[in-house]
């Protein structure tokens, strides 16, 4: 297998960036390699350039959710229409698959935390929890269990050396770049994980899917919130939480009431569609926004978007990538607090055991609890945590 040199992105580091092909630093060719099969091009492309690299690949697929209703969807994951297309390019691979039902511990730990995020008057991120647990936790024993030496996934993110060990980096392809939803990914498992797709774009892939023939080759994207089957994830809530979703009030910054609303759970931060209750004093051309949600009065708090602009957050849960144990007070960083948005300049501050608060130079707007707020130092993801509270 031949070796290319990767370009340096790796910011303040400065680490060395040799790289095999797709990204499998210090795995041999014959090694035993896991790849998570979702039934979608990402993933089947992953598996396919492996057996290609002359890897020994096992594909696994998991079961996560009643997935009957979302057999015909478009755009699902992990639905009964993945598991049969996941089966189709193992066969045309010949490589062993095997599917395993998860359906209760994604129920327990990603569906049931979902809705109790939107209850709580938070915009939680499924994807992220599903990373770090039925994935990245659970997927792993059974990756160890079959002997593997890596587990593999489609994730469009780079894992790299760097002095202080494998680091996780944002992908080639700045529009593909899912490190935002891998955040919480342990130094630990960061030793055992391979991302073969980090350093391709979309394009690149599909024309390695048709190179293949693969029979996803054209297979449309996966959607977010997979477990969702008709895209409403505020009726999927209400059925889970019947007793939880209650109306309220929607109300004026400065304490007039605006108008009725059916439940929290249809509002986030930042919302500026739907409110129902025009524009400031009646003004279409000065649209209200969602300024907060106060679940314990069942209260949305609208104003203009001026007072949505937050210079800091509070970041709880940090799983920490970067040197040592926690970032030095003050470090300069780029936070990212949406899947979406570009990462602002900040700097960084301990705020207690498992807690950061960052420190914009700007203000930022829709900085949401339940949403993650995710550290860069150039394309090296430093970690994350969850945003729990941002002020002016």
């Amino acid at each position: 297998m031949t070796v290319t040199q990767m370009p340096d992105s790796q910011g303040a580091t400065g680490a060395a960036s040799t790289a095999m092909p797709y990204d499998m630093h210090g795995l041999a060719p014959g090694a035993l390699v896991v790849v998570a099969m979702s039934g979608g091009v990402d993933s089947s492309v992953t598996a396919a350039v492996l057996k290609e690299e002359g890897f020994d690949v096992v594909g696994v697929t998991l079961q996560l959710y009643d997935h009957g209703a979302a057999v015909e969807r478009k755009g699902a994951c992990c639905a009964g229409q993945d598991i049969h297309d996941a089966k189709r390019v193992a066969a045309r691979l010949e490589i062993p698959h095997y599917v395993l039902d998860f359906e209760s511990r994604f129920r327990d730990d990603v569906i049931e935390d979902f809705a109790d995020s939107y209850v709580a008057g938070e915009t939680p991120v499924p994807c992220i929890q599903c990373n770090r647990t039925v994935k990245f936790r659970d997927l792993f024993a059974v990756a160890r269990d079959l002997g593997a030496a890596a587990l593999a996934t489609g994730h469009y993110v780079r894992r790299l050396p760097a002095p202080d060990g494998p680091a996780l980096f944002r992908a080639v392809d700045s529009a593909r770049d899912q490190s935002y939803f891998l955040f919480g990914t342990t130094r630990a498992q960061l030793d055992f994980l391979r991302f073969p797709l980090g350093g391709l774009t979309k394009p690149e892939t599909r024309r390695l899917a048709e190179r293949f023939e693969l029979p996803v080759a054209a297979k449309p994207d996966s959607q977010d919130i997979c477990f969702v089957p008709d895209g409403n994830y505020a009726d999927l809530v209400a059925k889970l939480r019947p007793g939880a979703i209650e109306p309220g009030e929607i109300v004026h910054q400065d304490g007039r009431v605006l108008g009725q609303h059916d439940g929290i759970i249809h509002f986030t931060i930042g919302q500026r569609r739907g409110l129902g209750v025009g524009g400031q004093d009646g003004d279409a051309s000065r649209p209200l926004y969602v300024l907060r949600l106060e679940p314990e009065t069942r209260r949305v708090i609208v104003g203009p978007k001026s007072a949505l602009g937050r210079m800091r957050l509070l970041a709880t849960g940090l799983n920490w990538l970067g040197e040592g144990t926690s970032p030095p007070p003050g470090m300069p960083a780029s936070v990212r607090i949406r899947s979406a948005a570009e990462p602002a300049p900040a700097r960084l501050f301990p705020a207690g055991e498992g807690a950061v608060e960052a420190r914009f130079e700007t203000p930022r707007f829709g900085v949401a609890p339940g949403q993650a707020a995710v550290f860069y130092d150039g394309s090296r993801v430093l970690g994350g945590g969850w945003i729990a509270a941002g002020d002016g």
